[in-house]
């Protein structure tokens, strides 16, 4: 009994075993942990795709039609002779002659020639001569006196009869304008604008 009371006592005096010590963890510095928030919570930028171009569309293939032979143009069967038609194409083939005759620097305003030029225009002399003798405006007798020129013309150059001529074409161009001016009251002046024509004529004979 006295034995287990003195290993009772001696184990009492002995000190307590030491836990051995926890490892103390280095202290993580406020400044890295921060950048590794940073780098956590931000996410990588995405990378820009290049946008691609629609592929063009290839039209179906058509299967090409065979090339057409042309047609010959259809010869033009002639005229039997002594026919009508006969003599048409053989008065058309000969070209009529055409007689010219101008009156230039005609003291008469181009709007009152062309008056009297639509009148007498594709008439055949025969009735032009007799409209214009006995017209009232006076750029009738400048036209008269040129037609008859023309006829004259047609006899002495061409040997054509005057009574077989008609007026193929006849037109008016305008000339210079001779200014001059009139005194009026309170020392003024107007100014009158006297015009000028030019004058052509063209006869060639009836079919």
């Amino acid at each position: 009994m006295a034995d287990e009371k003195n290993t009772e006592k001696d184990q009492a005096k002995k000190p307590a075993a030491k836990k051995p010590a926890a490892k103390k963890t280095a202290a993580k510095k406020p400044a890295a942990r921060s950048a590794a928030k940073d780098t956590a919570t931000k996410k990588p930028a995405p990378k820009k795709r290049a946008a691609r171009k629609p592929a063009a569309k290839k039209a179906p293939a058509t299967p090409k039609a065979e090339a057409k032979p042309k047609a010959e143009p259809k010869a033009k069967a002639k005229p039997k002779p002594g026919t009508k038609a006969a003599t048409k194409t053989a008065a058309a083939s000969v070209e009529r002659p055409v007689v010219n005759a101008s009156a230039r620097f005609v003291r008469v305003a181009p709007r009152k020639a062309r008056l009297v030029a639509d009148q007498v225009r594709g008439l055949p002399i025969e009735d032009a001569l007799p409209l214009l003798r006995f017209s009232t405006r006076s750029a009738a007798q400048d036209i008269r006196k040129l037609i008859e020129s023309a006829a004259a013309n047609a006899e002495a150059n061409h040997d054509l009869v005057a009574d077989d001529l008609f007026i193929k074409d006849i037109h008016v161009d305008e000339g210079p304008t001779l200014r001059r001016y009139r005194p009026r009251a309170l020392g003024r002046a107007t100014r009158i604008n006297k015009r000028t024509s030019h004058i052509a004529v063209a006869l060639t004979p009836e079919d």
